[in-house]
């Protein structure tokens, strides 16, 4: 360990050349990754509706289907628009009634059930098809060709055209989060150090480490879009604690060795100590997101777990560096501290702990009510800006054809044209389906399906399946749809025991139950690994759950808030918050803690015990938090994506609170409970000190 510190201050020259070399490939790889923009292809693969849209893909040869609209435009017009799209590479086919029926043939004579499907007074509607799956590079490339053929009162609804609108959205935000952070950031950083370079080379070091584990992403694949709009500047927000350690490491090291390359080797070799038990309850956290079944938390964990160790590399080699290389630049910079010291709240708590700790019980009240009743979202299209080509394309269709959802249905293709008109009747009479599109629907039991142009039957049948799709009313993860999506599947059963519901609508309700059982999955495994780690540091019975307590109390805040504002989070808000805060702030409760337990070891008092920790760690605490604040704050405040939003504020208000908790509420616990503390720990009293004690108890018996 020793040497290690040595060896860089060594080769730092070295260092800082080839960490600005490994930067080509890490850029090369962060450009050539794939970001997918599809939460629902998440879910795991053994579920029903992933397994139909996998049929659906690889019997039909179609991934995806959106709905054009075409208001004011007169048949020829619109067969010339069809033929058009039909044009555009992996697009596969245009349905409209001509499909169905000669378009020579007044529309007035058609059967109703294809009036009410395809037209609505000065308007029209097709569903088009492609050859590739609702979230592919090709399926999006599409969306944004058949754009480019259309004029004004045309509207391209469906889940591909929204989603391609969320990547347009997102890559136009993503530098602005990483402006905004490293903004904020450095404003924080500049208050609270003594100098202003040295922040730069702060954010210079984290900010390679960013684009190492961006970069390094390549070998996964592809990642979510969320996993890569968040990883930046949560990596910012977690890793910043290492590199303020380092510095103030140095500084201290700097008034007992003479040479600054001496101190930085000393300062390292600390760090490294201390760093490495910080990151692993951080990384401890972000792991237990890989345990769920909804493989987005597998997405954020592993990024983000790459991301903490890359930050604890670059702490120990690429920041040193650049320090001792710029160190004369940096000593031009100083400037006095304009960071107060917080002296008198550790004296407040000190003096007020009973009171403190009775605030802390009480806080637990609201706290889990508000926890336990806010409201959860789980359609995020529905949040994304209104004024959104897509989202306009979905209130037109709303309001003209009174449909919000395309569902799917795959029967056996050998189902009798009897059963199947009988189904579809069934079906469009459920409430809230406004439409069902089939070949029994159409042709009725007394014709032939041999009838069928053949331009139908090619999108209607295949691999021993056919086809029906159903228009409902209802907005996705909606108490109705989902009701409606139980009465269709009860319905479909009765005919077809092996016919399957596919859509948005249906994943999403399988989405519902899954994250909930994620949900605690997650929160009790990301306690268990933190618990185990607190454990494992101290030795101790009493102290994993005094501290778990402590900062689980500040995730009950802080999420119970939403309640209490009226606001609704995103399900996967519910899901991952809890454990980016535990896993983030517990080190502000180990490092008070761990300077607790050096004192009481050193034969201090309880009180003397705490009020040292407590003045010694404030102003790391505050420092840490307001970084991660400002890390994310800015992102929550600009972001027009509700769920990259929703999280950053979601983590920016944690950060404050969990501080508050950590700054108040802990100092009072450890006052209130050493005595039990000291009895199922190791390493709180020396040997010396036990047997003073044991010598003064046996002199008072006497």
């Amino acid at each position: 360990m020793k040497s290690f510190g040595s060896a860089v201050v060594k080769v730092r020259h070295l260092i800082l050349i080839l960490a600005f070399i490994l930067l080509v490939p890490a850029v090369w790889g962060y450009t050539h990754t794939r970001v997918n923009y599809d939460i629902l292809t998440y879910l795991p693969d053994s579920i029903e509706t992933i397994k139909g849209q996998d049929i659906l893909m690889n019997e039909f040869g179609t991934g995806a289907i959106t709905m054009l609209i075409v208001e004011d435009k007169d048949d020829k017009e619109i067969v010339a628009l069809k033929q058009e799209i039909e044009k555009v590479e992996h697009v596969k086919k245009v349905l409209w009634y001509d499909s169905f029926a000669d378009i020579s043939i007044p529309k007035e004579m058609l059967p109703q059930k294809i009036r009410d499907a395809f037209i609505k007074g000065n308007a029209t509607m097709m569903a088009i098809t492609y050859d590739s799956s609702t979230s592919s590079d090709e399926t999006m490339g599409a969306v944004t060709e058949i754009r480019k053929v259309l004029d004004s009162g045309c509207y391209l609804q469906g889940m591909s055209a929204v989603i391609t609108d969320t990547k347009d959205l997102a890559e136009s935000e993503e530098p602005i989060y990483v402006a905004l952070a490293v903004l904020l950031s450095s404003i924080i950083l500049a208050l609270s150090m003594d100098t202003f370079l040295a922040p730069v080379f702060f954010l210079l070091s984290i900010g390679m480490a960013i684009i190492y584990n961006l970069g390094s992403n390549y070998f996964f694949g592809e990642v979510s879009y969320i996993t890569k709009a968040l990883a930046a500047v949560l990596q910012l927000g977690v890793t910043m604690d290492y590199s303020i350690f380092l510095w103030n490491s140095f500084k201290e090291n700097e008034l007992t060795h003479e040479d600054a390359k001496e101190a930085m080797a000393t300062a390292i070799n600390e760090t490294l100590k201390s760093v490495v038990g910080s990151s692993v309850t951080t990384i401890a956290g972000f792991a237990a997101l890989c345990f769920m079944r909804f493989r987005f938390g597998l997405d954020v964990g592993l990024v983000m777990m790459k991301g903490v160790a890359l930050g604890v590399i670059c702490c120990v080699t690429v920041l040193p560096s650049m320090i001792l290389i710029f160190e004369k630049a940096i000593e031009k910079t100083r400037h006095k501290p304009l960071l107060p010291t917080f002296s008198k709240i550790p004296e407040f708590v000190q003096k007020h702990n009973k009171a403190v700790f009775l605030v802390f019980l009480l806080a637990w009240i609201p706290a889990i009510y508000g926890y336990t009743h806010y409201d959860i979202y789980y359609d995020i299209i529905q949040t994304l800006p209104k004024e959104l080509p897509s989202m306009v394309a979905n209130q037109k269709m709303d309001e003209t054809f009174g449909m919000n959802n395309t569902l799917m249905i795959l029967a056996d293709a050998d189902l009798d044209a009897k059963s199947g008109d009988q189904m579809s009747q069934e079906i469009k009479k459920v409430s809230g389906v406004s439409s069902v599109i089939s070949v029994d629907s159409f042709m009725g039991e007394g014709i032939p399906r041999e009838m069928l142009p053949e331009a139908a039957k090619e999108e209607l049948y295949g691999g021993g399946y056919q086809l029906m799709l159903v228009a409902s009313e209802y907005i996705t993860a909606s108490d109705e749809m989902n009701q409606q999506i139980d009465t269709i599947n009860e319905i479909i059963h009765r005919y077809d025991s092996k016919a399957m519901l596919i859509g948005d609508a249906p994943c999403t309700k399988d989405l519902i139950t899954i994250s909930n059982h994620d949900f605690n999955v997650v929160n009790w495994t990301s306690i268990g690994i933190i618990a185990a780690i607190i454990l494992f540091v101290f030795t101790s019975l009493s102290l994993p759950v005094l501290l778990v307590l402590v900062i689980e109390c500040a995730i009950f805040i802080n999420m119970g808030l939403a309640y209490y504002t009226g606001t609704s989070l995103p399900f996967i808000a519910s899901i991952v918050i809890g454990t980016i805060q535990l896993g983030s702030t517990v080190d502000y409760a180990i490092l008070m803690t761990s300077r607790y337990q050096v004192e009481r070891r050193s034969g201090k008092s309880k009180s003397e015990a705490v009020l040292i920790a407590h003045k010694t760690s404030i102003q790391s605490i505050f420092v840490s938090a307001m970084s991660f604040f400002a890390a994310t704050f800015g992102v929550g405040m600009y972001s027009g994506i509700s769920v990259i939003s929703s999280l950053c504020m979601l983590m920016a208000r944690g950060a404050l609170i969990s501080m508050v908790t950590v700054i108040f509420a802990l100092p009072a616990v450890l006052l209130l409970f050493d005595p039990i503390i000291i009895r199922t720990s190791r390493g709180f009293i020396s040997k010396e000190n036990k047997l003073g004690n044991q010598g003064s108890e046996l002199s008072h018996s006497v």
